[in-house]
């Protein structure tokens, strides 16, 4: 039987097990095993992918887990933990003759067994597999073919924001110029774009759409993520979900408002003061240095006007950390008696918040889902900011 479940693809590692940096940029909290932990205990999401599971270290951690019991290895695919599915993933930068500036890819793997020879093979073509997104020295399409040799997934990274991505930096007119678009399973769409967005690009029409954290920290986990259809968490099912097979599917994409992204507006690298997107220099202190948002990049290259109506509902969300006067203190009471982020966010009702949190939180928290609250754009590496309404 076919059941709603939520997932967030694309989290971080911080350090390994022996405290060896992963991600540099990541909290050094982040652990395998304090994501499992946290995505199950306390976001109460059903299924992640952590993207840094090429790194041996890594691979480790997580046979220890299953050696303790505390994990398994399923047969269709994914690690389970408590109540969160781990599927195997790892991010790799791309930089080829064909596409000129770096790319990242997500690549998922079905085993251990499988993401160990991915780790093999990757060594001949990687300097230092043990850190996270690292520049792979090969074509992109013999990339895809490892990944889908091994049985994996492949899907294009954050394809809008001005760094390393897709169509971010101008370079790039085509996913064709790069990839072999038959073995791409979805597109991520990143912090700063949502599917109307998008879908204004007519060679993306086919593919399913991803909105996923790209966490860097515990607390980061869940700010983007998606409800998807299938019978239960697992790699099989996932890849369902992605070709939309046997009524799997993607019910809604839960995703911050993209004007809260801090690559939307084209400002000035500077003083982050916004620019026009033609400008040459900043009007306010001179700097020539312009970081060019999504937005203006996107009505660039846009072919296409009219929305597609199949796509599933995007629901614009922000993590309850953003929320005002939602602090500390009253995020643990909130936690105490709701048990998970999920819980709170999309079905604790009014009367059950104001017993918890001052009216106005409780409100906030509403308007929240039901995508109420007045956005205050980011750019150039600085993310937005909401207002609740009185």
């Amino acid at each position: 039987m076919l059941q709603d479940y939520f997932a967030d693809m694309h989290i971080h590692i911080g350090r390994d097990i022996f405290d060896k940096p992963v991600k540099i940029t990541a909290s050094k909290n982040l652990t395998i095993t304090t994501i499992l932990k946290e995505a199950s205990r306390n976001k109460g999401i059903h299924l992640i992918g952590v993207i840094d599971c090429q790194s041996p270290a890594v691979q480790l951690e997580l046979k220890q887990l299953i050696d303790k019991g505390e994990a398994i290895e399923l047969a269709d695919g994914g690690i389970r933990f408590e109540d969160v599915t781990l599927l195997l993933g790892s991010e790799i930068e791309v930089y080829d003759e064909h596409c000129q500036g770096p790319i990242h890819v997500l690549c998922y793997l079905p085993s251990l067994a499988q993401m160990e020879q991915f780790s093999e093979w990757l060594v001949t073509k990687m300097k230092n597999i043990t850190l996270s997104s690292q520049r792979y020295y090969g074509s992109a399409k013999e990339l895809q073919y490892k990944v889908k040799e091994l049985s994996g997934i492949f899907i294009p990274a954050h394809v809008f924001t001005p760094y390393k991505s897709l169509y971010g930096k101008g370079v790039h007119h085509s996913l064709e110029e790069v990839f072999d678009p038959d073995l791409i399973d979805g597109i991520e769409l990143g912090l700063s774009a949502d599917t109307f967005m998008a879908d204004q690009i007519s060679e993306l029409h086919t593919f399913t759409y991803l909105t996923n954290s790209d966490a860097h920290s515990l607390a980061k986990i869940g700010r983007e993520y998606q409800q998807v259809l299938m019978e239960e968490p697992s790699f099989k099912e996932f890849t369902y979900v992605l070709h939309q097979i046997d009524g799997r599917r993607i019910i809604r994409n839960f995703g911050m408002n993209p004007k809260l992204g801090k690559y939307h507006k084209t400002v000035c690298d500077d003083c982050h003061s916004y620019m026009e997107v033609n400008a040459l220099a900043c009007a306010n202190c001179g700097s020539r240095k312009i970081v060019k948002g999504v937005a203006d990049r996107i009505a660039e290259i846009a072919d296409q006007k009219e929305r597609i109506q199949t796509r599933p509902s995007y629901q614009y969300q922000v993590p309850l950390e953003y929320l005002p006067k939602l602090g500390p203190k009253t995020f643990q009471k909130l936690m105490d008696h709701f048990q998970t982020e999920m819980a709170i966010i999309h079905h604790a009702s009014y009367d059950s918040l104001r017993k918890i949190v001052p009216e106005q939180i409780a409100k906030s928290i509403i308007q929240m889902r039901e995508g109420k609250l007045t956005i205050n754009a980011g750019g150039g590496g600085k993310y937005g900011t909401v207002s609740a309404l009185e």
